[in-house]
């Protein structure tokens, strides 16, 4: 079983009048419960190919399955629910809420989805206690570290209890041994929660830890 089947996907842009072809045919597949990795430098693609497969962006050319399903059959309401409740996105600057808690960051999208107030407190607890963070709760952003943010940024793609979890180059930001904790708990969501795990990366540590690595030089791999 596959999370993702890709088939010829191109994809270019414009800046100003410069056309810029982003991806050149890329065809991969990607195991289910398994961690992998995009490598390659900047302006590569690696950015254009995880917003593909995070259905941000529109397919331009080629075939994108998820899950075995062709996304060019689905309508508007089909693809935004695989993103709202089959994909985590976890975003390199963690965009947290400044003044809401650990806890109410992770609970406050699962609010916004129209969940029961019991079900997302469970969701939050059991979130934060996989990443190791429930002790620190009630902190806010600001009296959390680098890796604590990272970590809560975590629990709350993991709250969704997502089959698939996207993460751009997160970390980035982190030291080495706070960015090794961050991968065990990658590790540990494929093996224990059954979660693919797709993550860019320019970091040769980060690359230790996949089970596969697609490397992407000028919008082709490589």
């Amino acid at each position: 079983m596959h999370s993702y089947n890709l088939d010829n996907i191109c994809f270019s842009y414009s800046i100003d009048t410069q056309l810029v072809e982003a991806l050149r045919g890329i065809t991969l597949a990607i195991p289910s419960q398994s961690l992998v990795t995009i490598s390659g430098p900047s302006g590569s693609g690696k950015s254009t190919l995880l917003n593909l497969l995070g259905l941000i962006e529109p397919m331009q050319q080629g075939q994108l399955l998820f899950q075995g399903e062709d996304i060019a059959s689905m309508n508007a309401s089909q693809l935004n629910a695989i993103r709202k409740f089959k994909i985590g996105f976890i975003f390199q600057q963690f965009h947290l809420i400044p003044m809401l808690t650990a806890e109410e960051n992770v609970a406050y999208f699962l609010g916004r989805q129209g969940m029961a107030r019991c079900e997302i407190r469970e969701r939050t607890q059991d979130a934060l206690e996989a990443v190791g963070l429930w002790e620190h709760r009630l902190k806010r952003p600001s009296q959390l570290s680098g890796g604590q943010k990272q970590r809560v940024a975590i629990a709350r793609a993991l709250a969704k209890r997502p089959e698939v979890i996207i993460a751009d180059e997160p970390t980035a930001s982190l030291d080495s041994t706070t960015g090794r904790e961050m991968m065990e708990i990658f590790k540990y969501l494929v093996k224990e929660k059954g979660i693919t795990v797709i993550l860019t990366t320019h970091d040769q540590m980060v690359l230790s830890y996949a089970d596969l690595n697609f490397h992407i030089q000028d919008g082709r791999l490589a």
